[in-house]
């Protein structure tokens, strides 16, 4: 038996326009027409969004915990409460992300992925595996383990990727020695490489990008600007990214990790379509400022959680964000002052048209996912929709 939701009264966000006091009616858990017109819908499940924004869910592409959990804890509570706690506050699809660790964690991990995702009904849906490292410039690992961080290996990483079929996406440095091949394999899988916690020059990013590494982790942090060597100067991956038109950016836009000036300029150079909006959250998002651990509770780092950022505890590097996504949207509108049409898509169709998964997800448009959010002028959000189906609710 069909069944129905119809969604009445709402300020519909879809990627050109607003469209006022509009009307979305889901048919088992997929879009089936969007308008502006109340249409009589028989035995549908009536919300009244009463002027609120209804809004595609939001899209997390680089996220590693939050409640208190971390995907490295390898259980499958830690994988439930983080989709949990970050569906509150908007996500509704997300991509868990490993950090630098022994491939036996790693292996443990995807394991651990697979069996959570049968059981996530409550939150954010998990849609892959983002492994992040080990394969890492030490200069730029930020807070990243340098006990774990090595060059590419080829019998390593495939061993990895015959594991399982999770994997989505891996960042790692191509300047090191045998990226290169790496992306092309990753790429021949059906696997994203990203470029993330590097020291390549502008020279070395034109060839990674044009063997597949087509994304920029979490820009500006971790990776090369402007250098010297030699006495002479190198464009490093900063300005590759701005420099190849079609390179796409990651953001963390907790205000923290990168201020007002640069999300401005990085809106104005690489425009809504190029942007993704990511967490990059650590256990401690959704959790009382203070100490905490980066990565898993047994190999993790210590760090303290302060005036809304992780740091190291000698604060010499932060060390991951506390951002949930409602948090970013705000951010970029009243920091970086976008538009809220534009805002929202860099966390929801851009963030799917990277990872492929735009013919289903990131807008409100008939065969879509009806995965939603009703929210109000402050990006609070009221409610989160996965597939048709209230999974949270502020009432």
């Amino acid at each position: 038996m069909d069944t129905f939701l119809k969604i009445v009264n709402a300020k519909i966000i879809t990627p050109l326009r607003i469209i006022r006091e509009g009307t979305v009616v889901i048919k088992n858990g997929l879009i089936e027409s969007v308008g502006n017109k109340n249409i009589e819908v028989e035995s549908a499940i009536e919300i009244d969004a009463a002027g609120l924004y209804l809004s595609p869910g939001f899209i997390d592409l680089h996220i590693h915990g939050g409640g208190g959990a971390d995907f490295m804890d390898g259980t499958e509570e830690a994988f439930l409460t983080i989709a949990e706690t970050h569906a509150r506050y908007g996500t509704t699809a997300l991509y868990p992300t490993t950090l630098t660790s022994e491939k036996r964690d790693l292996l443990e991990t995807l394991e651990t992925f697979e069996r959570a995702t049968k059981k996530n009904t409550n939150g954010a849906q998990l849609m892959g595996m983002h492994l992040e490292g080990p394969y890492f410039a030490m200069n730029q690992r930020g807070a990243q383990d340098p006990r774990y961080i090595r060059n590419p290996d080829p019998a390593e990483y495939k061993e990895v990727i015959e594991a399982s079929s999770s994997i989505k996406r891996w960042s790692s440095a191509p300047e090191l020695e045998g990226a290169i091949e790496m992306g092309r394999f990753l790429s021949s899988k059906g696997i994203l490489p990203a470029i993330a916690h590097t020291d390549a020059v502008y020279e070395e990013v034109v060839d990674a990008f044009e063997n597949g590494y087509t994304l920029a982790t979490h820009f500006y942090s971790g990776m090369s600007g402007v250098m010297r060597r030699n006495g002479y100067r190198y464009a490093g991956v900063i300005e590759s990214g701005y420099l190849i038109d079609e390179m796409d950016v990651e953001v963390i836009a907790d205000g923290i990790h990168l201020p007002a000036p640069l999300l401005k300029l990085i809106y104005k150079i690489k425009g809504a379509d190029h942007i993704a909006l990511i967490t990059d959250a650590m256990r401690a998002a959704g959790m009382p400022e203070g100490d905490s651990i980066l990565g898993g509770l047994a190999t993790g780092l210590k760090v303290v959680v302060d005036q809304g950022v992780a740091w190291l505890p000698d604060r010499s590097s932060f060390a991951g964000s506390v951002a949930t996504a409602d948090r970013l949207v705000r951010n970029m509108i009243h920091l970086a002052e976008v538009t809220l049409t534009d805002a929202i898509k860099m966390i929801s169709l851009t963030p799917a048209r990277i990872m492929s998964i735009d013919d289903r997800k990131g807008s409100i448009a008939a065969g879509k996912d009806a995965d939603l959010l009703l929210f109000d002028q402050d990006i609070q959000i009221h409610k989160t929709i996965v597939k048709g189906r209230v999974i949270y609710s502020s009432e």
